[in-house]
């Protein structure tokens, strides 16, 4: 036994795997100490600091996508001194380091109360398949009680190939309230890219806007009770502080691929929760369904402990990233699966790098990139800034899930993953919260990088009568559609692994994955979660 051990070990070394950086699947990018910003001179960037116009440490990113050679960074103004909210790094020009952020499209377009001509402050945005860029303008300078509103909430889509905005659009009076707080995207392409909606969902004011691009118009869901905190889910411990964000509703939004019905379904969590809800894009697309939709939207299960998240973004095969704040981690799940803990994985943590993943996305090669920023330490405490507060991982998507519960490629399942997320015992209240926050020393990870070929774009099946994808193996995702009579419109026959001879069926109007599974656990979880879907137990917990 002794003499096998070792010569593992040997192996491993042979190999050229470093067992301490074995489970850092992310590498890291880009890193910065502050914020730096491409000023046309450094005469300028003196003369912004000298008159406050660029206060380098009130900058904090928060939004990251991708597109070509050009990474995008959104940094809201919710300090003085923002010189621009919508930038983007060179890739061509920067492979790694802490590159100055170029201004997007050009420094005229990031002025601050310029409401027809320039954007004031942007969170999360979104690249479609068309090659434009959606940025939702909030118009607000500072945050909670400091903010001012020196424009309206405006959409603003840029063509990437001219560098040029195509349109711009104001929501209506009726799509906002006076508590509103719009920070996450989602774009739905459908059959061209006139047929293309957006989806915004509204934290604070509890509601999710939908725009038409073709109608050039919007509406809004209000006041669901999905969209509402938890009021047992507003406590969080994160780089050791304690704090509370008990009114945080809907937050993070991610679309699904198409479904059979032409539709895709639309995911969300308020942030002050552990769940995570489901509509079809066929009621949002729907303006008459504003106000008759509540049975439509549908509950799905906890994520487990400390597992609140702000943002999330799914792949093209039905593969869902998360954020997971608490855990400093990156979690995934396949919507083929039961929405159940142990079918959550953890694709990567680092209690130094990624304390706070503020965004999460996956570009047009299946690339992955994660944003950090430590946001709780700036907003409740101080930054050591002459430390790495800011970084940007990147990692093939593949590689993130492979050996997780969520690579459904192989019946490899790794031990720590295979299982519920952690529960990790909160960290220790620091009182008062004001010292800069210095955390442990990390390895370095390697920079280095290798863009990978892009894979053809491809949907999911459409999804035959018996629950399998014609011509395809018995295996279908997670779907929510809907039917002329206003119920869900499911497939009688759900078949779970058929090739191994276990055969369930079950017919009811409740959101229901199939899957093959692939381990002796999760067959029992499936087993399980049929049984329950057929008691009267789930129907009297699941109402609506």
């Amino acid at each position: 036994m002794y003499a096998q051990a070792i010569k593992n070990i040997l192996l491993l070394l042979l190999l050229g795997v470093s067992l301490t950086q074995a489970a850092y699947k992310l590498q890291e990018r880009y890193s910065w100490n502050q914020l730096d910003f491409a000023f046309p001179s450094e005469r300028l960037k003196e003369q912004a600091i000298a008159t406050g116009d660029y206060i380098p440490q009130n900058a904090l990113p928060v939004g990251v996508e991708h597109f070509g050679n050009r990474l995008f960074v959104t940094v809201p103004r919710w300090r003085d001194g923002i010189p621009a909210t919508l930038t983007y790094i060179n890739m061509d020009h920067s492979l790694t380091g802490s590159p100055e952020l170029i201004p997007y499209p050009d420094w005229r377009s990031n002025t601050a109360g310029d409401c027809a001509n320039s954007i004031t402050t942007a969170y999360r945005i979104k690249v479609d398949e068309c090659g434009r860029l959606w940025v939702l303008d909030t118009g607000t300078v500072g945050i909670g009680n400091t903010t001012t509103n020196p424009c309206p909430y405006a959409v603003n889509v840029f063509d990437l190939t001219t560098n040029t905005r195509i349109r711009r659009y104001e929501l209506r009076s009726d799509d906002t309230n006076p508590n509103t707080f719009i920070a996450n995207i989602a774009v739905d392409i459908g059959k061209s890219c006139d047929d293309a909606f957006a989806y915004f969902s509204d934290e604070l004011g509890y509601g999710l806007i939908a725009y038409s691009w073709e109608q050039n118009k919007s509406w809004r869901f209000s006041a669901h009770s999905y969209f509402f905190p938890d009021p047992l889910r507003g406590d969080y411990n994160i780089a050791g502080l304690n704090f509370q964000w008990g009114e945080e509703g809907i937050f993070g939004i991610a679309l699904s691929p198409i479904r059979s019905d032409g539709y895709r379904t639309l995911y969300f969590s308020p942030l002050a929760s552990h769940r995570q809800f489901a509509v079809s894009t066929r009621i949002l697309r729907d303006e008459s369904r504003t106000e008759d939709s509540y049975h439509e939207f549908i509950a799905l299960d906890e994520r487990g402990s400390n597992a609140h998240t702000t943002a999330r973004v799914m792949s093209d095969d039905g593969v869902e990233l998360f954020n997971l704040i608490d855990q400093n981690a990156i979690g995934c799940w396949h919507s083929s699966m039961p929405y159940t803990p142990q079918f959550h994985g953890i694709v990567d943590r680092d209690d130094v790098g990624l304390v706070f993943p503020a965004d999460v996305k996956i570009d047009e090669h299946k690339n992955v990139w994660v944003l950090s920023d430590r946001m709780p330490v700036f907003l409740l405490s101080d930054l050591d800034y002459s430390d790495v507060n800011f970084r940007i991982y990147t990692a093939p998507l593949g590689a993130l899930i492979e050996n997780t519960v969520c690579d459904l490629r192989n019946n490899a399942y790794g031990p720590s993953n295979a299982v519920s997320l952690p529960k990790q015992q909160p960290p220790a209240v620091v009182t008062p919260i004001y010292k800069p926050y210095r955390p442990p020393q990390k390895p370095q990870l390697s920079t280095s990088w290798t863009p990978s070929s892009p894979p053809p774009r491809t949907y999911l099946p459409a999804i035959s009568a018996a629950g399998v994808g014609v011509g395809q193996s018995p295996v279908s995702s997670v779907s929510v559609s809907t039917s002329a009579n206003g119920g869900l419109d499911v497939p009688k026959a759900y078949v779970f692994n058929q090739h191994n001879g276990i055969n369930y069926e079950t017919s009811g109007p409740h959101l229901f994955p199939t899957h093959q599974p692939q381990a002796p656990q999760q067959r029992e979880a499936l087993k399980s979660y049929v049984n329950a879907r057929q008691s009267g137990w789930w129907h009297h917990h699941h109402q609506g």
